[in-house]
């Protein structure tokens, strides 16, 4: 009574508290100046919804029509696994007609989404993956990699080549109903490759510009990345790749750097692949580029907006240790 904000509240709550002390009904109501037929409604929203039931004016809506532990139980799991539905793949149309159909529940559509979004779901397009990744391999990879991280007298570099165009694959967008947005694009397969290597423990970056990526490209990188960082007596630098031809071919000389394979098909054990996410994300979406100088120049200016930065590259690139 003393926390209710309003004086009506406060006079509903008396009524209450009378009755619980035994007055009568009709008692309440000469003392509250509530009719006797308000004093019923009182007591019957109160047996429906508790303290919630009593606030004056509009309520904040219907009661939930399942719990969150039903939908946990009934719902999440057929969302992780379409199958136990006897489904490939949701969406929120095709949920809202299961569950009203097999739970039998008059859920609205934008209360399936709702509880879609209690759990921390959202609507995301599922990135590809191979079927035929040999597991103990990853394990055992990532067991040497914490290892890695874990001695101080390593030196651990990822390294990749990406290819940038200058039509860039269109990005979601924020677009009004109706409307059609338009993604242009010349046709012209303007296009670069940068071979990049990271180093997160402290954020430092080495990339250089290519037509091509062959095996003579990347001894050029190499050679470029071993004189900017020469070796340190009593340390290792070792050089994580994935298999690549130009990476296997015997003659590179791979100077101080020594080369660890991931597993075939692990390109999510290479963080410097989320390097080249960010940088397409934040730097060619929606850009593009009319000539070869203008896409070398964007590139150079996002690289070099990275080597100002070493923070981000410590947390964009931070190896996964573990499965």
């Amino acid at each position: 009574m003393d926390c209710t904000p309003t004086k009506k509240g406060f006079r509903r709550l008396q009524s209450l508290r009378w009755l619980c002390e035994g007055k009568s009904r009709e008692e309440v109501a000469a003392l509250s100046g509530f009719s006797l037929r308000q004093v019923l409604r009182f007591i019957k929203a109160f047996n429906f919804a508790g303290l919630d039931g009593l606030i004056p004016g509009r309520s904040s809506g219907r009661h939930r029509i399942l719990p969150k532990e039903q939908v946990s139980e009934k719902i999440v799991p057929i969302i992780e696994d379409p199958s136990l539905a006897g489904q490939s793949h949701w969406t929120a149309v095709k949920l809202h007609g299961w569950i009203k159909e097999n739970l039998q529940a008059q859920l609205g559509y934008s209360t399936t989404v709702r509880y879609l979004h209690e759990h921390n779901y959202r609507l995301k397009v599922p990135r590809p993956w191979p079927l035929n990744q040999d597991e103990d391999k990853r394990q055992a990879f990532c067991e040497k990699l914490q290892n890695w991280v874990a001695d101080p007298h390593i030196d651990l570099w990822f390294s990749d080549e990406s290819g940038f165009e200058g039509d860039p694959r269109p990005r979601r967008t924020w677009t009004k109903i109706g409307k059609v947005r338009h993604s242009p694009y010349l046709g012209e397969h303007i296009r670069y490759n940068v071979f990049g290597a990271v180093r997160p423990k402290d954020g430092r970056l080495g990339a250089l510009l290519f037509n091509l990526c062959d095996s003579v490209t990347f001894q050029v990188f190499l050679d470029t990345l071993a004189e900017e960082n020469p070796p340190v007596e009593g340390r290792r630098a070792i050089l994580v790749l994935d298999n690549a031809s130009w990476h296997k071919t015997k003659s590179l000389n791979w100077h101080h750097f020594e080369p660890e394979y991931l597993p075939a098909r692990s390109p999510d054990l290479n963080p410097i692949e989320r390097l080249w996410l960010r940088m397409k994300a934040d730097w060619f979406n929606g850009w593009i580029a009319k000539t070869s100088e203008e896409l070398q120049n964007r590139i150079i200016a996002s690289l070099s907006s990275l080597f100002d930065q070493p923070s981000i590259l410590q947390s964009q690139c931070r190896p996964k240790t573990c499965l």
